[in-house]
């Protein structure tokens, strides 16, 4: 059944490029600077994902930004002015701007009859991923923008997100964690878990003794809260570490049967503030 608005998102979902294309969704390109380079955004260079982690292993430290209005106006407005409604789902507003910016031209834009929502996905990486892929199965089964919104809203809650990362380095730049933590976390090999809450905020909720303890306790988590029926996919996102997630796959594999794992990288600029070495999982729960 035809879809009966456009949906735009950004990149912050991690998604592969080749999803973008098959659903016919416009991704919005958020960027990075590096070594006083400007990378990714609409008009950057392009930097792959692997040569980043490289990077970053070295000791590059990126820095990120968000979208400007005007940015996003460029994505929403051609399609307002053929009059399509826009249903943006938009990088978590708790660890982003880049939703107030989509709010920002939504307003600015000159209205044609036509409609822009923006949903504000409270998730990250490619549990927004997740969320934009439930969006889309949605929306393709004919439902309006309005019932597409109401079950966008009702689902946010129930993306979990759950992570651990290998370097603490990362966390204590973007103020997650402490200097002590960081230095003494390291040392011990202590390995952080953490999640993205219901209002879209990275919060560490426990650590562990080691890399695969670490991973176990992302299993521990999914086996709580999961509410997945055999459509529900899982998907898994990992900063250039796949060795990681295929012992992942060896915990989860038992408990998910046949059902959809959609795994991809996480892209630099989530990359940049969790750092490489991440592995998280996402999938649908009882709640965050």
């Amino acid at each position: 059944m035809a879809r009966k608005f456009v949906i735009i998102t950004d990149s912050a979902c991690d998604l592969p490029d080749s999803y973008y294309t098959e659903h016919d969704i416009d991704c919005v390109p958020l960027g990075f600077i590096m070594d006083g380079v400007t990378y990714g955004g609409e008009e950057g260079e392009n930097l792959d994902v692997k040569e980043f982690y490289a990077r970053l292993r070295g000791g590059a430290m990126p820095k990120t930004f968000q979208i400007t209005a005007e940015q996003a106006k460029k994505h929403i407005a051609p399609h307002i002015a053929a009059g399509k409604d826009v249903l943006v789902v938009s990088f978590s507003s708790g660890l982003s701007g880049t939703y107030n910016s989509y709010i920002s031209a939504a307003k600015e834009i000159p209205s044609t009859g036509a409609r822009v929502a923006v949903v504000d996905s409270r998730c990250a990486s490619m549990g927004q991923g997740l969320f934009v892929d439930y969006i889309v199965r949605y929306a393709d089964t004919g439902a309006t923008l309005n019932e597409t919104i109401a079950y966008a809203e009702d689902l946010k809650g129930h993306i979990c997100h759950y992570f651990t990362v290998d370097n603490l380095f990362h966390l204590k730049r973007g103020g997650r964690v402490s200097a002590a933590t960081a230095i003494v976390g390291t040392m011990l090999k202590i390995k952080p878990v953490l999640h993205v809450d219901e209002n879209g905020h990275l919060i560490a909720i426990g650590k562990a003794m080691g890399r695969k303890k670490s991973i176990s306790a992302l299993v521990e988590h999914m086996k709580a809260l999961k509410t997945m029926g055999e459509d529900d996919p899982i998907f898994i996102s990992h900063g250039d570490c796949m060795e990681d997630v295929e012992y992942l796959l060896e915990l989860i594999n038992p408990i998910i049967g046949n059902r959809r794992v959609v795994i991809n990288e996480i892209g630099s600029v989530i990359g940049t503030h969790s750092g490489a070495g991440t592995v998280a999982l996402f999938f649908k729960g009882q709640h965050r």
